[in-house]
């Protein structure tokens, strides 16, 4: 059976089925309570951080928690993205999905390895094993498209080879 699916999209598939609902939930959380939202268990190690470390006020905290879901918004948005754009055979073979997932792991990186560190920093064990995760789903997907071979690669003619031909070849200059 030939497919023309590549491991990669299959993989950022998955990835955008769990992590889309999740933040898509939490960011509405946050948008709508943010200091309550913010000590849920995927935010209590940001709002621990914030709170310890940074000495932020109420309204400086409220800020902080929209900040952080406007962010998981950002990355749920650009996997949905992703997951229209892969519909379409043409935009699947020529790769052109790639950019949002792309767009997608590195903000989402960021932010869990961000969030791991702080749930490090505050002593939460049991969020660091949820951003650790996080992560590692984010790092996954991002080494299976670096090391699959990309699909345009083979078909690009090699600009070398390419010679200049005039379009009026009976024309001859005359000086």
């Amino acid at each position: 059976m030939k497919t023309d699916w590549r491991i990669s999209s299959v993989n950022g598939v998955l990835l955008a089925a769990y992590i889309t609902p999740t933040w898509l939930i939490v960011a509405y959380r946050l948008f709508v309570t943010p200091i309550h939202a913010l000590y849920d268990r995927p935010n209590i190690s940001v709002a621990i951080f914030v709170s310890d470390h940074l000495h932020l006020s109420a309204v400086a905290t409220i800020r902080m928690a929209w900040l952080l879901a406007l962010a998981k918004l950002t990355v749920a948005g650009f996997l949905l993205v992703f997951s229209a754009l892969l519909t379409r055979r043409s935009v699947r073979l020529s790769g052109g999905c790639n950019e949002a997932l792309a767009f997608a792991l590195t903000l989402g990186s960021v932010i869990s390895f961000a969030s791991m560190v702080m749930a490090s920093q505050v002593a939460e064990p049991e969020a660091m094993r949820l951003h650790a995760t996080e992560l590692l789903l984010f790092l996954g997907t991002a080494i299976l498209m670096l090391v699959e071979p990309s699909t345009q690669s083979a078909a690009a003619p090699s600009p070398s080879t390419a010679t200049f031909e005039p379009n009026y070849p009976a024309a001859a200059q005359r000086s």
